[in-house]
C-alpha cells in the first residue's frame, strides 16, 4: 500500500484514467452516443492534468493532458460514427491479440537493448540486428526444413552482428552511434543482396516451416480466449522473458555486474569485474534477442521475408526502452502501447484509410517524441556511450 501514489501524484493519475474514460465511453460496449459526454470527461482530464502540471507533477500531469486530449478526440469521433462501423472496428479481443503480435518483436529488441545499454554500450544497431535475424531465420528454415533450426541460425546471425558492434564499440572504442548506424546499413545491404541472390523476384517459398501457435482451447471463446487462445509460441516466450530479464538484471550477481559496468566501469574494474568481457557478452546477447524479434516478424508474423521488413521497428524498440527508463516492465508497457497503435491502425482500414494511416504512423511519431526527450526525463545508465579504457 505504501507504493500506491498519494496526494498530487494520485490526482494526476486520476486525470490519466479520466482521459482514458473519455475515449472509452463512446466505444463498445458502453457506446454513449452523445458527443457532450466524451467532451466533458476529456476536458475534466485536461483540467486535472494542467492543475497537476502547475502544482509540480509535471510528468504525470503531461500524461493526463495527453490522454485527455486524445480521449476527447477519439470519443467525439466515435459519436460521429455509425454503430455498425464501431462494432466492426472495436472488437476488443481481436485488438488485444493483434496488440500482442505487433508488440512481440519490439519487446525482444527492447529487452536486448536493455542488456547492451545497462552494460554501457549504446545499441542503435537493433534495427539491423532484427533485420539480420528475420532473413537468416527464413533462410535457415527453408534450407533445413524446420523452423527450430532456422530460429537458431537467425539468432546466431544476430549474435554475430552484436559481436561486430561490440568489437567496434568496446575494443576499438569507436563512436557507438556511428557503429550502430553502420550495423544497420550493413544488415540492410547484406540481407537485400542475399534475398535477391537466393530468391530473386519470386520471393521466399510459401511452404517454409513457420513458428507454431499454442492452442489453449480450454479458455473458450470469450475475451480471454480471443486474446490468449491462439498465440504464437514466441509471444509466450517474450512474455516469460520480461520476468526473466527483470530477475537476471536486478536480482542476480551477473545483473549487478552488468549494471555496475554501465554505471561506474572503473569501480567495477577495481573490484575485479572484467568490464570488456561483460560488455561483449551483453552486446552479443542484445543482438541475439533483437534477432529473435526479427525471427518472429518473418516466420511468426508474416511467414516470409521481404527486404527492409523491419521498417524502423528497431528504433521503436529503442524508444520503448527509453520510455521504460531502461527497465523491462516499463519497456514492455511501452511496446504494448506501440503495438496497440499499430493494431488499431490496421483495424481502422475498414472505417477510414486516412485515419488508419494516421494511427499506423503514430508509433513513429511517439518514437520521435521519446528520442527528443519531450515527455519525461528518463535517466540512462551513467556510463552509457562512453568507451572504457583500462588503466
Amino acid at each position: 500500500m505504501s507504493r500506491l501514489p498519494r496526494g498530487g501524484r494520485a490526482i494526476a493519475w486520476a486525470g490519466v484514467l479520466t482521459g482514458v474514460l473519455a475515449g472509452l465511453i463512446a466505444l463498445p460496449p458502453i457506446e454513449i452516443r452523445s458527443a457532450a459526454a466524451p467532451v466533458v470527461v476529456g476536458l475534466a482530464a485536461l483540467t486535472v492534468g494542467i492543475g497537476s502540471w502547475i502544482r509540480g507533477e509535471r510528468r504525470i500531469g503531461a500524461y493526463a493532458v495527453a490522454t485527455g486530449v486524445l480521449g476527447l478526440v477519439i470519443g467525439y469521433l466515435a459519436t460521429r460514427s455509425s454503430v455498425d462501423k464501431l462494432d466492426a472496428v472495436v472488437v476488443w479481443g481481436a485488438l488485444f491479440a493483434a496488440m500482442l503480435r505487433y508488440a512481440t518483436p519490439l519487446a525482444f529488441a527492447s529487452l536486448g537493448g536493455l542488456f547492451s545499454e545497462r552494460s554501457g554500450v549504446v545499441n542503435i544497431g537493433l534495427e539491423g540486428m532484427m533485420l539480420t535475424g528475420a532473413f537468416f531465420t527464413v533462410w535457415g528454415a527453408d534450407d533445413t526444413g524446420t523452423w527450430t533450426l532456422g530460429l537458431a541460425i537467425g539468432i546466431g546471425a544476430g549474435g554475430l552482428m552484436g559481436l561486430l558492434h561490440a568489437f567496434f564499440s568496446v575494443s576499438l572504442r569507436a563512436d557507438q552511434i556511428v557503429g550502430g548506424t553502420a550495423i544497420n546499413f550493413l544488415a540492410l545491404g547484406l540481407t537485400t543482396y542475399l534475398f535477391v541472390k537466393l530468391y530473386g523476384s519470386q520471393g521466399t517459398p510459401s511452404n517454409i516451416s513457420t513458428i507454431p501457435a499454442v492452442h489453449l482451447s480450454f479458455l473458450g471463446h470469450g475475451f480471454v480466449g480471443d486474446v490468449f487462445g491462439r498465440l504464437d509460441l514466441l509471444i509466450w516466450v517474450a512474455i516469460a522473458l520480461i520476468f526473466v530479464v527483470w530477475i537476471v538484471v536486478f536480482k542476480t550477481p551477473i545483473g549487478l555486474r552488468i549494471r555496475a559496468c554501465g554505471e561506474h566501469p572503473r569501480a567495477a574494474d577495481t573490484v575485479g569485474i572484467n568490464v570488456y568481457a561483460v560488455r561483449y557478452g551483453a552486446v552479443v546477447l542484445s543482438g541475439m534477442l533483437a534477432a529473435a524479434g526479427g525471427a518472429f516478424l518473418s516466420l511468426g508474423f508474416n511467414g516470409s521475408f521481404t527486404p527492409n521488413m523491419t521498417a524502423g521497428r528497431g528504433f521503436i524498440a529503442l524508444a520503448a526502452l527509453i520510455f521504460g527508463n531502461w527497465r523491462p516492465f516499463g519497456a514492455a508497457a511501452a511496446c504494448l502501447l506501440f503495438g496497440f497503435a499499430s493494431a488499431l491502425g490496421v483495424a481502422l482500414q475498414t472505417y477510414s484509410l486516412s485515419i488508419s494511416t494516421l494511427f499506423t504512423a503514430l508509433p513513429y511519431v511517439i518514437t520521435l517524441i521519446a528520442v527528443a526527450g519531450v515527455i519525461g526525463r528518463s535517466i540512462p545508465p551513467a556510463a552509457v556511450g562512453r568507451p572504457y579504457v583500462k588503466q
